[in-house]
């Protein structure tokens, strides 16, 4: 169990946040690694978040929790520098880079786009959009040990100020498949839902060519006696008209850890991915009201 920094959105800050997330997986290396960059607030009130993962093989070697960090007022997405994390754009909607400096581990890594941006209306109290990516650059374990990385991964950049006092649950949900094809896929359940039907979704197909926008993604987990996830299965309808079917994939855990973010639990995973006759790797994330 990781603690982490009480999300913005949580603090009652009252204003909207705006947040960039980098994952990434090289199942080769057996490396995997989850960055997430947030600001906040105006002028003298502008605050910044850090929070990211690294994963060897199945476990969680490293990890950066910081909230509530000062920054400058006119701090923005251009080149940000957080306690342990920093990330810049070096070419807009096409080539990053995101750097993690742990007391011992750390990543230098490049992430160009593999498919055009795929925006999503809020889910959930979130807008944004998600992006495929190919990823590359040198991982440092301890002891000195250095890794290249040549992998998968996605970008996302969102926004909005989910609340809640309402929302029970927010699943996030990325397959990097073979020849640069995904799926993202983010649900918002309500506090004290049951059922599918209630949840706010969004999901969509992603290629190098485009994005085709999913009518009804669900998504059927199986989780351990800690409520982790294990095992998930998508049925992805692009079109529910009669006679139809829908792309269907399953995933089994990798590797995961819990992080303890104020009143809020975040369980990020690691997923192998299978998805009619394609292999691949993702990650599927669930935040949810801690206790």
């Amino acid at each position: 169990m990781i603690v982490g920094p009480e999300l913005e959105t949580v603090q009652g800050r009252g204003d909207e946040t705006d947040a960039v997330t980098f994952s990434w997986a090289d199942v080769t290396a057996g490396l995997y690694g989850l960055a997430r960059l947030g600001l906040s607030g105006e002028g003298p009130e502008r605050r910044g978040s850090a929070l990211a993962v690294l994963f060897s093989e199945r476990e969680p070697v490293a990890a950066i929790a910081e909230g509530d960090v000062e920054v400058a007022p006119d701090a923005a997405w251009a080149a940000l520098a957080l306690p342990g994390l920093g990330a810049s754009v070096d070419a807009p909607l096409e080539r990053w880079s995101v750097r993690m400096a742990g007391e011992t581990h750390g990543w230098a890594l490049t992430f160009e786009a593999a498919s055009p941006p795929a925006g999503h209306a809020p889910v959930g109290g979130m807008a944004g959009y998600e992006q495929l990516c190919r990823v590359t650059g040198q991982v440092t374990l301890a002891g000195g040990e250095v890794r290249t990385v040549t992998g998968a991964g996605q970008r996302g950049h969102g926004w909005g100020l989910p609340d809640w006092r309402r929302l029970g649950a927010v699943h996030t949900v990325s397959a990097w498949l073979d020849d640069d094809h995904g799926v993202a896929l983010t649900s918002a359940r309500a506090a004290g839902g049951k059922g599918h039907d209630g949840d706010e979704r969004w999901g969509a197909l992603l290629t190098g060519d485009g994005t085709i926008e999913l009518a009804d993604p669900r998504v059927s987990t199986t989780y351990d006696g800690e409520g982790r996830q294990r095992r998930v299965g998508l049925e992805l309808w692009v079109d529910e008209a009669e006679g139809t079917h829908p792309h269907r994939a399953a995933g089994t855990l990798l590797c995961g850890s819990s992080l303890e973010l104020g009143q809020l639990r975040l369980d990020c995973a690691f997923m192998r991915w299978t998805m009619e006759g394609g292999v691949g790797v993702g990650r599927y994330d669930v935040l949810r009201r801690a206790g």
